[in-house]
């Protein structure tokens, strides 16, 4: 069984394992091909048994190349009050990390 990690960033869990891409909250200073250091490790198993972290599990670090900065689809907040010509539409999308998971130790 290969290792996975219970991670914590961006105010999201992940669970990931070497080699996994996925989107996160954009971090500070992070640019494109270069590495990172992701968030809070919660739990982790090395095949030899799971620990799990209160809150944290120490000596654990999960490392990341990013991939590419991108932005989210856009979404819409539409409020109306009927029959009285009040409406507001506005849009938001948020600026995310694609991460490829390049080690768990």
């Amino acid at each position: 069984m290969e290792a996975y990690a219970v991670i914590e960033t961006g105010g999201k869990q992940y669970r990931v394992q070497k080699d996994d891409v996925l989107a996160v909250e954009l971090l500070d200073g992070a640019e494109a091909g270069k590495p990172v250091e992701l968030g809070r490790v919660l739990a982790f198993n090395d095949g030899s048994g799971l620990k799990i972290g209160s809150p944290e599990v120490a000596g654990v670090k999960v490392m990341a190349e990013v991939v590419a900065e991108f932005r989210a689809p856009k979404v819409v907040a539409f409020k109306k009050k009927r029959r009285k010509g009040y409406h507001r539409k506005v849009g938001h999308r948020q600026d995310l990390l694609r991460v490829k998971i390049a080690s768990i130790a």
